[in-house]
């Protein structure tokens, strides 16, 4: 009779981990990665989507594209974006306290003494797009337009200073590629 060949021990745990390793992390994270994906593109959809003003903060994108440096602690802040060939323009709204309104103007290269008392800087044709009423005659306005250079956007900035410990802040950026 012919020798039995010599004993190999079978090392199942060396094949789960390599199975482990090869396999299911892997597909673990393509399903982790499409719904990350898919979360994603319903909120980009939603944005896009939108025909009023979205009550959440511009993304930072959004924010450092049209120079609207939206200052910590403010309130009730919405926004609505428009694209066409010529032109883009975002719309932003917020609530803040008088010293983050002073860095707000302060970081667009203005202040408060830039502020024109009884102005409205932002056209009737932009407030109706979002349906701001900024010629009501029993509220306090100021305002004040900022042109940093011609790269970048033009923001036009109406303050309603009819609660002055609460400033409610419109602010209009366009820009033209």
């Amino acid at each position: 009779m012919p020798p039995h060949p010599p004993h190999i021990p079978r090392r199942r745990w060396v094949v789960a981990i390599v199975v482990v390793l090869l396999i299911a992390i892997p597909a673990g994270y393509l399903v982790l990665s499409g719904a990350q994906s898919r979360d994603s593109g319903q909120d980009k959809q939603r944005a896009a989507s939108a025909r009023a003003l979205v009550y959440e903060w511009p993304s930072r994108v959004q924010r450092r594209i049209y120079d609207v440096p939206i200052p910590d602690g403010s309130t009730y802040v919405g926004h609505y974006e428009t694209n066409s060939w010529e032109r883009s323009t975002l719309y932003v709204q917020f609530r803040t306290s008088p010293e983050q309104l002073g860095v707000f103007l302060e970081d667009l290269g203005t202040s408060r003494a830039g502020l024109s008392d009884g102005t409205v800087t932002i056209p009737r044709e932009h407030a109706d797009v979002i349906g701001w009423d900024l010629a009501d005659p029993s509220r306090s306005w100021a305002g004040v337009t900022v042109q940093q250079s011609p790269a970048e956007p033009e923001v036009a900035i109406t303050v309603d200073v009819t609660k002055p410990e609460r400033p409610r802040v419109y602010v209009v950026s366009t820009t033209e590629p």
